[in-house]
């Protein structure tokens, strides 16, 4: 495991460990300490305000109806659900179960799935140091909570890149052309992109064109801000780190994955029981 995780360097995280840098510096380099401190704080207190995160998070939004997306000439033929987060389960002989993130995803599935009658499937590799897979809770909950069924499991992807090829892959593999794409709307861009990087035409079912069109156009303009608005707040904080950790990814799906590889392919996916 590595000694400094990639959730540290993402902000605003990476603003308290510049704050904490800087003070320790203080006790030897005063000038240099005080400064680099005073810089963290001042960007930890700008991503912690309410009006700054709401700004983050809506241009993170906005930008799923600047990514290019594949056109097909067939409809969907399939959901994917990505997955999200985990959590550490109550029920007996369960050690872990789908966390809130992932659970608002599967809901989105299993009424997209009564509606249109569409095959599931859900994509995650291990996350961490679980044995089982996000793919595999996810069927679970699906099928036993929801009364879903689910057609495939796409365990192998460890990013939102990797959920994209592996999941084109089965579905290519299954002749479906095209498919419905769940995940939550601030994640919609870098997933689109992924999609379109591999070259398999998805249909965001939250946060489309037309859905963001309508909404501006009912829209009034700015809100009016509370003072509150321009005092930190945890939430405020929580939603900063999210949009922030959007447009960091997707600048660095961009330049990583430009050419639409993942590297060596692992075993293909398997069919849900």
């Amino acid at each position: 495991m590595s000694w400094l995780s990639y959730s540290s360097l993402i902000p605003p995280n990476l603003f308290i460990l510049l704050t904490v840098i800087g003070l320790v510096l203080a006790w030897r380099w005063t000038r240099l300490g005080l400064i680099i401190a005073t810089v963290g704080g001042i960007l930890l207190y700008l991503a912690s305000m309410p009006v700054v995160a709401d700004y983050l998070i809506g241009y993170v939004k906005d930008l799923t109806t600047e990514v290019p997306v594949l056109p097909s000439s067939a409809p969907p033929g399939a959901i994917i659900v990505l997955s999200a987060d985990y959590r550490r389960s109550d029920a007996p002989g369960q050690a872990y179960t789908a966390g809130p993130l992932t659970l608002e995803r599967l809901a989105a599935a299993a009424r997209e799935e009564r509606r249109l009658g569409l095959p599931v499937l859900v994509s995650g590799g291990r996350s961490g140091d679980i044995e089982e897979s996000l793919a595999n809770i996810m069927s679970t909950v699906l099928q036993e909570d929801f009364r879903v069924p689910v057609r495939w499991r796409e365990d192998r992807s460890l990013n939102t890149f990797e959920n994209a090829a592996f999941s084109a892959e089965i579905l290519r593999r299954a002749g479906v052309q095209s498919a419905l794409l769940i995940t939550h709307c601030r994640d919609m861009a870098r997933a689109l992109w992924s999609f379109y990087a591999v070259g398999y035409p998805v249909i965001p079912a939250i946060c489309s064109r037309q859905q963001v069109a309508a909404i501006r156009q009912t829209d009034d303009g700015p809100q009016p801000r509370s003072v509150s608005s321009f005092f930190p707040q945890v939430p405020a904080l929580l939603t900063s780190y999210r949009a922030l950790h959007e447009l960091i990814g997707l600048w660095w799906y961009r330049y990583h994955y430009r050419d639409g590889e993942t590297g060596p392919s692992p075993t293909a996916g398997k069919p849900a029981p």
